[in-house]
């Protein structure tokens, strides 16, 4: 088995607390994934914000980062690939937690199945100014700038801009918008285009639970959802692909 959730954003409130939600998702990880999973795949957003000073992260996510320590302690495979909340991650996985990092989408290939996996972000047609952004906040010399401000100056002004960016996009998070207006849909088709041979495109960064049939009638995209409101991810079986909820009830997309 092969498990894939992202989309936590631990350190901020929603449906129920940040600290509620983080016992949730390590009762997930001891009861469903432990006894279950041959990988875990976290595709980004884990944190609602994590900038890594030489000798300081941020404070709180014990729970989670233990868990997931005994978890590759105890030899299972994890993969971390970062989302947009979360992209100025450095060593701090690898060196701490014995977890790698990935940056950008990657191609993997499980029981003759292929995938594409990344988080999502900055992917598609639009979004150009987010792109605009993503450049500058993964310039060295920005991050090295920022790593200049106190701990608790700059986390809480990462924090402000996180709430202004969630007011301004929340409400298109709450449903599918169709084919042509979904961009990870689209950058999907492009992709295929390109790649006939892929099976799956697996991202997170919507926050919706989604399976959705793409244009050749059999590969397919599906999105992990968030564990703000739907507490979802999706299970490779070794023959499907398929997306489930913990503790909650909820619909798949579209």
């Amino acid at each position: 088995m092969i498990y894939f959730a992202s989309d936590l954003h631990l350190g901020v409130d929603a449906r129920v607390s940040s600290e509620e939600r983080e016992r949730s998702f390590v009762r997930w990880l001891e009861q469903e994934v432990a006894p279950n999973a041959d990988a875990l795949y976290l595709l980004g957003d884990v944190f609602e914000f994590w900038f890594e000073y030489k000798t300081v992260v941020p404070r709180g996510f014990v729970r989670i980062l233990g868990a997931l320590a005994a978890l590759r302690d105890q030899g299972l495979d994890i993969q971390y690939f970062t989302g947009n909340h979360d992209l100025w991650m450095q060593d701090y996985f690898p060196k701490e937690l014995g977890i790698p990092l990935h940056h950008k989408p990657q191609v993997r290939s499980f029981d003759g199945s292929r995938f594409l996996i990344g988080h999502g972000d900055g992917l598609g047609p639009a979004d150009k100014g987010y792109k605009r952004m993503k450049k500058v906040f993964r310039n060295p010399l920005a991050q090295w700038a920022y790593a200049r401000l106190h701990p608790n100056f700059a986390i809480g002004l990462a924090s402000k801009a996180s709430e202004l960016s969630r007011s301004k996009t929340g409400t298109s998070e709450d449903k599918f918008l169709g084919a042509e207006r979904e961009w990870l849909i689209q950058y999907c088709e492009r992709k295929l285009s390109l790649k006939p041979d892929l099976d799956y495109f697996l991202f997170g960064h919507r926050h919706l639970p989604i399976d959705f049939t793409l244009m050749n009638g059999k590969s397919r995209y599906v999105n992990t959802g968030d564990w703000l409101k739907y507490q979802s991810y999706a299970k490779w079986d070794g023959s499907s692909l398929a997306i489930h909820f913990f503790e909650t009830e909820h619909v798949v997309f579209p």
